[in-house]
């Protein structure tokens, strides 16, 4: 029997658990200019600012945020994904839980933030429990890392990947309001959209370790997606015979404030 399309995402979100360990070690963080938006757009430094970021995962996002100063809460919903968290980042508290049921208090928040994790949501729960826990004023900041396809090596593996897995894995750029309708399909949120580039150096292997992670690659069988990677590892080679990978990001940031108290 086919898989209904709700039952395959919801293997996608699980598949992260029994890779955590890959996820933390191969998957981009994110550049300081992507908290210095952040900081710009709501006004307000992240210092000091009591925050939650939910689909936390393995910590990428908490760490620059306790890293600024910020009072940061991770929620996270998988125990794969959660413990990975607290291996490394063990003096930054954690709850269990997820963007559709916020396991945290009323007007508790200056920012809500989902780096990588608002699409695991379903938004017509996801915004009303972000408006509930955000104080008059705070905001919620939707972020993702985005392969720049602009890029014709990455435009032509992006192109193998979907011939390859028959799905669309990565974020695309639809443009500035084709994201905020899918964000918040109410319309009731009015998000500001920033794009931050960023690149980062890595050895080829810990390229392809950074792809294996994704969970169009998790939830496909072992062989094929072996087959991919090898073949994966050719074509790099011939860009880039130093075995050393440019890969270029644009962070896609939706930002939305809440109204402050009459």
């Amino acid at each position: 029997m086919t898989a209904s399309p709700e039952s395959r995402i919801q293997a996608r979100a699980h598949s992260f658990n029994a890779a955590a360990a890959l996820y933390a070690a191969n998957r981009p963080s994110y550049p300081p200019a992507l908290l210095d938006a952040i900081e710009t757009l709501t006004g307000r430094p992240l210092a000091g600012a009591r925050v939650a970021d939910v689909g936390a995962g393995t910590g990428l996002a908490t760490a620059l945020l306790h890293a600024r100063g910020a009072r940061v809460v991770a929620v996270e919903p998988g125990e794969g994904m959660a413990t990975q968290f607290r291996r490394g980042l063990p003096g930054v508290p954690l709850v269990r839980g997820d963007g559709n049921h916020l396991p945290l208090a009323t007007a508790s928040l200056d920012l809500l933030t989902y780096a990588q994790s608002w699409h695991w949501t379903d938004p017509a729960l996801a915004v009303p429990e972000a408006l509930r826990v955000l104080r008059p004023g705070g905001a919620l900041a939707l972020w993702w890392n985005t392969s720049a396809v602009d890029v014709q090596w990455i435009d032509d593996q992006t192109d193998r990947m979907q011939r390859h897995f028959g799905i669309d894995h990565v974020v695309q750029k639809n443009g500035d309001g084709s994201r905020a309708a899918r964000a918040d399909p109410t319309g009731g949120l009015d998000f500001t959209h920033r794009t931050v580039r960023w690149s980062r150096r890595v050895p080829l292997d810990l390229h392809l370790a950074n792809l294996s992670s994704h969970s169009a690659f998790l939830v496909h069988d072992e062989e094929s997606t072996a087959a991919f990677l090898t073949e994966e590892h050719r074509h790099l080679l011939t860009a880039f015979p130093d075995g050393t990978i440019e890969e270029t990001y644009d962070v896609e940031l939706l930002l939305a404030t809440t109204p402050h108290e009459a």
